[in-house]
C-alpha cells in the first residue's frame, strides 16, 4: 500500500529526511498502529495516505490504485480522519458536526437525520440527548466518541487516527479502549493509528509498525516485538514504554 520517501529542505541548504525509503502494507480490515520517537515521521507517513503530504519520491495505493491519480477531495471524503479531541467545530451542534460530510455530499435532510442517529448509536450516544449540545458541553471521553462517529460518516474504506486517545484520562481512555474494540468487530474498517503508547498500540491493533529516524525498524505483532526484537533499539524502546 506504501512505498515512498519524504525529504524537506534545511535552511543550510541540506536535506532532512523525514521518512527513508518506508515499504509497507495494511491488509483490509486491518488495524495497523504506527508508533516511535518524537520526529521519526508516524504522523507524516499516515498523511501521505490521503495526500495531507505528498511524498518525494514513490506511492501510495489503496486497492491498488496510485492515489495521486485520485482527486484529493474525493479521496479524503473515501478516507475517516480522526485527531486528538475529535477536531470538531465549536460552533457547530453534534448533530451537524456527524453529518457533515453528508451534507457536503447533498444528502437529503432526512437521510443525513437518520444517518446521524446511527452513527451515534454506534459510539453509544444518543441522538436526543446529545444532538442538539456543542462540543464544549461534553466530556472529552464524549467528544473522542463524535470523531469517531463523525470519520464513519460517509462509510469510508480506511480510517487515519493521529493519536486520537492522548489527552483523555487513564480511565476514560481504557473506556474509550474497550469501545474502539467493539467498533472495530462491528465495522472492520481499514485502520491507521498514531500513537505514542506502546500498550495502546498492542491492545489496539493486529499489527504495530515502529520507526525511529524515519525508518520502519520492525513491523509485526506483539510477540514479534517481546521475542524477537529486530535490534537493540526495538529492546531499548519496549523497556522505555512497557512496564511489563
Amino acid at each position: 500500500m506504501i512505498e515512498i520517501r519524504q525529504e524537506y529542505p534545511t535552511p543550510d541548504g541540506g536535506v532532512f529526511v523525514a521518512l527513508g525509503g518506508v515499504s509497507l502494507e495494511v491488509k483490509e480490515g486491518e488495524t495497523l498502529c504506527l508508533i516511535g520517537t518524537s520526529g521519526s515521521g508516524k504522523t507524516t507517513l499516515m498523511k501521505t495516505i490521503n495526500r495531507l503530504i505528498e511524498p518525494t519520491t514513490g506511492t501510495v495505493k489503496i486497492k491498488g490504485q496510485d492515489v495521486q491519480e485520485l482527486d484529493p477531495v474525493r479521496l479524503r471524503r473515501r478516507i475517516g480522519y480522526v485527531i486528538q479531541r475529535g477536531g470538531l467545530f465549536p460552533h457547530f451542534t453534534i448533530a451537524d458536526n456527524v453529518g457533515l460530510l453528508c451534507k457536503l455530499e447533498g444528502w437529503p435532510p432526512a437521510k443525513i437525520e437518520a444517518r446521524v442517529k446511527e452513527l451515534l448509536a454506534l459510539v453509544n450516544l444518543d441522538l436526543a440527548e446529545h444532538g442538539h449540545r456543542y462540543p464544549g458541553e461534553l466530556s472529552g471521553g464524549q467528544r473522542q466518541r463524535v470523531g469517531v462517529a463523525r470519520s464513519l460518516a460517509l462509510d469510508p474504506e480506511i480510517i487515519l487516527m493521529d493519536e486520537p486517545f492522548g489527552a483523555l484520562d487513564p480511565i476514560t481512555r481504557d473506556q474509550i479502549h474497550d469501545e474502539f474494540l467493539r467498533l472495530k468487530e462491528e465495522v472492520k474498517t481499514t485502520t491507521v493509528l498514531v500513537t505514542h503508547d506502546m500498550a495502546e498500540a498492542f491492545k489496539l491493533g493486529d499489527r504495530v509498525a515502529l520507526l525511529d529516524k524515519g525508518m520502519l525498524v520492525q513491523l509485526g505483532v506483539e510477540a514479534d516485538f517481546r521475542e524477537r526484537p529486530a535490534n537493540e533499539f526495538v529492546e531499548s524502546f519496549l523497556q522505555s514504554h512497557l512496564h511489563a
